[in-house]
């Protein structure tokens, strides 16, 4: 199918995005762009995609900004498998051959690392330190293994993967708004509906006793930024609950999402692009970053019904 031209009034937000991404955007976000809002086919985005691609079956080549060099990492290749997801091909041989990367580089335990140590010698985001022996990471662990059930695969790496998850999970007591959103995007695909709902409940209960949610955006100059995180790395409702249907979504009155919502829209920035909250340790690697984050700003918004173009 062809692609559909911008919108012609560069007021909207699609519009306006369109211009930053193809002024600043890598080949694949540029394809993510046209495939999401202007009717752009999969295989291309797959084909982008493919650059990332290393031979034991993961991604690497810095696909997650915040990781450089070519070698294949378990970030790297979460951030490919959810690529995957948004255009419907999270399946097939192409999901056989990450897991079998995801079971060679996993812990012990049978879960994800955050960083494997192969990233050592090349650059990295001073807040992603590299060790010698890594342990298990829900952060990098929850979204794969949750990815994976929404997508119906099934694989001999999933069995301890997920049991790590539930028990990393249900465990939680002090946490953190990245640690939160990997425990939800772990949830929102975990098959044991029931128990997911459990767990999902006491989550919610503990984001809003710990403050790990503004929910005022208009005092959000009171809220405590998290220990590690950068000035004004501050989470949102949106930010849990990027579509209306996930678990998180329960966590927050209609009020405090539109609200949530309104904020987002509005952090559209003067040249088009939504801005990365987080430190910028690079000029290339927060180049890069924005895009993506645009791209996922918008979807967020369409996904609960904001009119974005």
């Amino acid at each position: 199918m062809a692609e559909k031209p911008l919108p012609s009034s560069p007021s909207t937000p699609v519009a306006r995005a369109g211009h930053f991404v193809w002024l600043t955007a890598r080949v694949l976000e540029q394809r993510r762009f046209a495939y999401h809002f202007l009717r752009g086919g999969a295989d291309q985005v797959e084909t982008a995609l493919t650059a990332y691609l290393n031979e034991d079956g993961g991604y690497g080549h810095a696909l997650e900004p915040d990781l450089r060099g070519p070698v294949s990492q378990p970030l790297h290749t979460a951030h490919a498998l959810r690529v995957l997801d948004s255009i419907g091909r999270c399946g097939g041989l192409r999901v056989e051959r990450i897991c079998r990367y995801l079971t060679a580089v996993s812990t012990h335990d049978g879960a994800l690392p955050a960083i494997h140590p192969s990233q050592r010698g090349y650059p990295s985001a001073p807040f992603v330190p590299v060790v010698d022996s890594p342990p298990s990471a829900l952060l990098s662990t929850g979204p794969v293994v949750g990815l994976l059930h929404r997508n119906q695969v099934w694989h001999a790496w999933l069995f301890r993967a997920t049991e790590y998850c539930w028990a990393a999970v249900e465990s939680l007591e002090k946490s953190h708004p990245y640690e939160i959103q990997a425990a939800v995007a772990f949830l929102d695909g975990a098959p044991d509906h029931a128990r997911a709902e459990a767990a999902a409940d006491r989550l919610g209960r503990l984001v809003r006793e710990q403050r790990l949610a503004v929910l005022d955006p208009d005092r959000q100059a009171d809220h405590p930024v998290p220990d590690g995180y950068a000035p004004g790395e501050l989470h949102f409702p949106h930010d849990y609950a990027r579509v209306p249907d996930s678990l998180a979504a329960r966590w927050f009155t209609a009020e405090e999402m539109s609200r949530s919502l309104d904020r987002l829209a509005a952090d559209q920035q003067e040249d088009g692009g939504w801005p990365i909250r987080w430190r910028a340790w690079a000029p290339g690697s927060a180049l890069e970053w924005r895009p993506i984050v645009t791209v996922e700003a918008l979807r967020t918004l369409r996904a609960h019904g904001r009119t974005v173009d």
